[in-house]
């Protein structure tokens, strides 16, 4: 629920040679009673794509476990927050993780950008996570009490960048200039870990436009880079010289 199997269910159950029953938010929230009564009496394997404690409901499961007297272990596994140093910028440079929701008509906050902002004020990279709408009900169904859901969505790179770009511009209309600006240097991410991973690295106009394929999709906006941070990402460019040119002044 906060991300895809990219493998597909039967792929895994022919691996694991067990049936598997996939777990959606609903379902782990609302019937965790069921997952653990079962635990109690055999195995019960709970397969987390990323990190088990990469989300608080998964903590809540061990605490409902532990009062329950049921035995529990960890395997801890890679998630988005450790995986994205293949791009090469240093894990023990990033700040305060943020995400970034999708806008509507009448809501769009900002608040995320202040958090980028005070990290890059502070040096450090942000990593941005992109919203996902899985099972969303629209306000009609939702009040009618309709069990009918809207088709999955999943913010991109461009998506995320074009927001910024307006709030860029929203500030400057409020006659501040921001820590971030359309020069700034970042660097997108799809589909970390899986065969068909895509990395681009750019100024946040470039990633407005990057086309980096399918879901799902980070963006990470740099702060102070180290040169051989920068000489990583380079790797990714979409374009070399305007790289160089637009991180002279954040390397250390």
């Amino acid at each position: 629920y906060t991300s895809i199997l990219t493998v597909g269910k039967e792929a895994l159950e022919e691996f694991y040679g067990k049936e598997l029953i996939l777990a959606d938010r609903e379902t782990v929230e609302q019937e965790a009673d069921s997952i653990l009564k079962e635990a109690d009496v055999c195995d019960v394997a709970f397969l987390v794509v990323g990190d088990p404690f990469g989300a608080t409901t998964h903590s809540d499961l061990v605490l409902r476990a532990v009062k329950l007297g049921i035995p529990y272990k960890v395997i801890h596994n890679a998630s988005i927050m450790n995986a994205v140093g293949c791009c090469g910028l240093q894990l023990y440079n990033f700040g305060e993780t943020v995400s970034v929701v999708f806008w509507t008509d009448t809501w769009k906050p900002e608040s995320f950008f202040d958090k980028i902002e005070k990290n890059r004020q502070s040096g450090m990279h942000t990593l941005c996570l992109l919203d996902i709408k899985v099972k969303e009900q629209s306000l009609e169904n939702l009040m009618k009490g309709r069990k009918i859901y809207e088709p999955p969505r999943y913010m991109s790179v461009n998506q995320a960048a074009e927001q910024l770009l307006a709030i860029i511009q929203n500030r400057r209309l409020q006659g501040k200039e921001p820590e971030i600006t359309e020069n700034t240097i970042c660097v997108g991410l799809a589909r970390v870990g899986a065969p068909d991973q895509k990395i681009a690295s750019g100024t946040l106009y470039q990633m407005s436009t990057v086309e980096l394929g399918g879901p799902l999709h980070s963006l990470i906006v740099t702060g102070t880079m180290h040169p051989l941070e920068l000489e990583m990402i380079k790797l990714f460019s979409v374009d070399s010289s305007s790289l160089e040119k637009n991180a002279f002044q954040r390397t250390t």
